[in-house]
This record gives C-alpha cells, structure tokens and sequence, in this order.
C-alpha cells in the first residue's frame, strides 16, 4: 500500500466479501473470481498466483471479456469489503495485498476486532479513479459502456451519488429503458413500478407508507410521487434508431445518456473515504458531538458528504483549498480542509476537521490528483484549439452545475463546525474558538484560483 494510486476508501455499494476471490489454491495454478459492477463474475485459471501482479490480472480480464485498449486506462484492479475498499496499482500483488487485509484494516479502520477477523475482501474490476471525464466521453465500445453504466447506476441506488429527485427520476427513466425496453403506453403504470421500484430509485426515495399512515391512504390513493415522477420521465426517454432493430444494439445510446447526466454530479468517479465531523454546538449546554461524513475525492476536487441526509455539505475545487494532515503518531487522526467564507458578513478563512484513520491516504490522494490535473492542462489546452481572433485563449470546457436552490450537490457551510480567523494586518486574528497556530503551505498553485492563501505572521495574536 504504498503511494496515492492504492485508493483507499469506504465500501461501495457491491460488497461482495462473503465469497473469497480465489476459489482454489494449488501448488501452481488457482481459479481467480473477478467481479464486475453487474455481480456477474470472471473466473481466470492464473498460474503462480501470489507472484501475480494487478496489470497480469487486468490483461487476462480484457482479454476474456474483449475489451478494447481503452480499458487499460478506464478500470482497474480493487480490493473491496464491507470494511475497506483499495484500488491496487498495476504493481501490486493481490494475492499478497490479500494476505495483510487484516493488517490494513487495523491501520487504516476502526472496525471491532471481531469484524477485522472475519472479514474477506473480494477482487472488483471497476472504473479508476484517475481515468478523466472527458476521456469517457470518447468510448463507444458498448461492453465499457455497459460496466461504466452499471457501476454508476449502484453508486446512484446506493446514494452515494446522492441526487436531487428531478435528477434520481431521469436517471431511473433510462434505467427503466434498459431493462424494460422502449416506453409502451400504459405499461408499466406506476403502480407496476411501485413494486420494484428500489430497481430504479435509490431507497431512501421508495420508502412505502405502513400502519396507521398507510390505511388512511386507502386502496384508492394515488401513485406516490416517486413512481409517478419516474413514470413521466421514462415516456421522455427519447429512442434511437437502430440499424439491424435489434433491442440490444440500441441500448449503447442510453448508457452513454446516463454516464453523461452522472457527469453532471460533482463526485462522479471519486474514490469515497469514511470520516467524522464536529456537529455545530446546540442548545444550551452547547452540545455537539460528531457525525458520520463520505470524503469524495477525484480529479475536480473533494466533496464532504453527510451520510445520512444524502446531501453534500461541503464542495471544493482545488484552487479553493488548503489542506493538511495528522498523523496518529502526533495526535488522532485527522484531515484538514482550510477555504475562503465568512462569518457574520466578515470574510475568514475557515478550517475544517475531518476525524479519519484514512487521512494520511487522503492527503496523498489530494496531493496527486492536483499532480495529474497540473500535467494534464497543457493537453487540454492544446485540445481547445488556436486562440481566437481577439488574440485571446476560449474559455476551457465548463462542466454544467446544478444550480437548484437547495439542491443536494450544494455546499451548506452552516452546517458545519469550523474554525474561522481572519488576517488584520500582520497579525492572525482568530474569530471562534481561539487556536494557537496558523496552517498551511499545501495546496494547489495556479493564478486562476480563487483561494486567498493566510500568510502566517512571526507573532500571532493569542487573544
């Protein structure tokens, strides 16, 4: 587990520990289970598996599946529990990575000894992390575009996406499509998808009225909302024509409609860390204690998700933040986040402290995602073409937001415990609570960024 590149993170919505990768072990030769975003699995018959390496493993996958180069780029090796998820480099061994899960869950885990015991990690194929956006946008192979589709739509019914409703209905449409064919009118009704709705909606949109509420609906009340939404907006799915009619040859359109609406999600693609964060004081007594947080983390920037009202609370690109972290050995674990706000109409810094035994592997995926966005600009650059007539460079691609008010992909910083100071003159000034030391260094050096770095003082203000 050495280096950014071994993503570790929080389990994702396939867990499939309770079955162990490989099958059979001889004295050359094992059966090796791999599984893809559909549980469907891949057996390989390897010879001399513990000296395998993750690039070995991922060429046989590719070529049992025949899948085109562009696979090598867009997935990778991951070794997945319900306790840990790490994305191997093509360095790695999984066999031996295999052999030290329990050492890794100890290091970077707080699961119960009896948990850490137990648990068995299986070996995924799924989408790496570092495989950019607009990369995805030039595949046309229908089996990539299948495995991308499929492991996005878990990541969206898991709510680990998390979604507004208009978005979760449109992706549950060609969800709808894909596996109910094109739209017939009156079938499905909205009853029909009532029964199966989890299949399209992620649950906490499907929850279904019981006791008391349920009998004043009555056998005659409407659809809910959530079946009635994903109903309209499945006779929107428009059709494409097909050469040879065939169903299957139709459906590529619709995975690439549902990769590209994920797009517009902010945290597509990220690898998922587990963490906690200060609850804002409340009450009398000033209450506060912590909450359970999601860390998204990928190419555009890190994202701190609430886990349990699936929405975002925090989002930031790299030119907005600073960060840092503390090790175990200084004191707990922790990641920090430090961005521009305001408090009470005054413009501060404010930081945030992410409690995490991940923190260090946070850091250092930070650290070279900003690496590989620095290398990939001139590329980018050059693929937006010759400067305009006005002698000026065009404006580099703009992924769409989602701008809803009360939206769930927008940041809600007053739901958040921060330390706020500001800069008077030479001094740091702290706002609330007081901290003995001003921060940090680390962070992403472009002129378009729009963070105002706090140049830290030879003698700060304790008061």
């Amino acid at each position: 587990m050495d280096g950014p590149e071994g993503s570790t993170g929080q389990p994702g919505p396939a867990d499939r520990s309770h079955r162990s990768s490989v099958s059979s072990v001889g004295a050359r030769a094992a059966d090796v289970l791999v599984y893809l975003a559909d549980d469907s699995m891949v057996p390989l018959a390897v010879e001399n598996l513990p000296s395998l390496s993750a690039h070995e493993l991922h060429r046989a996958i590719r070529e049992v599946l025949q899948l085109p180069d562009i696979a090598l780029d867009a997935f990778a090796l991951w070794l997945v529990s319900p306790l840990l998820e790490v994305q191997l480099k093509p360095k790695h061994q999984p066999y031996k990575l295999g052999r030290q899960w329990q050492e890794l869950l100890l290091r970077f885990t707080d699961a119960p000894d009896d948990d850490v015991a137990m648990d068995e990690p299986s070996l995924q194929f799924r989408r790496n992390v570092f495989f950019p956006k607009r990369r995805e946008l030039q595949i046309h192979d229908k089996e990539v575009l299948r495995l991308l589709y499929e492991e996005a739509k878990g990541n969206v019914l898991a709510a680990r996406y998390p979604c507004d409703v208009e978005d979760c209905e449109a992706l549950g449409a060609l969800v709808c499509r894909v596996q109910l064919g094109p739209y017939q009118p009156g079938q499905p009704t909205a009853c029909t998808l009532r029964e199966k709705l989890d299949s399209f909606l992620p649950a906490h949109l499907c929850k279904r009225s019981h006791g008391l509420f349920a009998a004043f609906r009555g056998r005659g009340a409407k659809a809910g909302t959530g079946e009635q939404g994903l109903l309209n907006a499945y006779r929107r799915v428009q059709e494409v024509a097909s050469s040879d009619g065939e169903r299957e040859a139709s459906l590529s359109p619709h995975y690439r409609a549902y990769l590209l609406k994920c797009h517009e999600l902010p945290f597509y693609g990220c690898a998922f860390f587990h963490g906690e964060i200060d609850k804002p004081a409340q009450g009398f007594l000033h209450r506060g204690g912590r909450k359970p947080v999601s860390v998204a983390i990928s190419l555009d920037g890190v994202h701190v998700i609430d886990c349990r009202e699936k929405h975002v609370l925090l989002g930031l690109r790299f030119q907005e933040l600073s960060w840092d972290h503390t090790s175990p050995e200084e004191e707990e674990s922790v990641l920090w986040l430090e961005f521009d706000g305001d408090n009470e109409g005054t413009p501060v810094n404010k930081l945030l402290k992410i409690y995490s035994k991940q923190a260090e592997l946070m850091s250092s995926l930070i650290e070279y995602c900003i690496e590989l966005s620095q290398a990939a600009e001139p590329a980018a650059s050059q693929e937006a073409g010759p400067t305009s007539a006005s002698g000026s460079s065009p404006p580099p691609h703009q992924r769409p937001q989602l701008r809803r008010q009360g939206s769930v992909v927008c940041s809600r910083i007053q739901h958040l415990s921060t330390i706020d100071y500001v800069e008077e003159g030479e001094t740091i000034k702290r706002v609330k609570p007081k901290r003995t030391t001003s921060f940090f260094s680390r962070q992403l050096s472009l002129g378009q960024g729009s963070y105002t770095v706090v140049q830290a003082a030879d003698s700060l203000e304790q008061g």
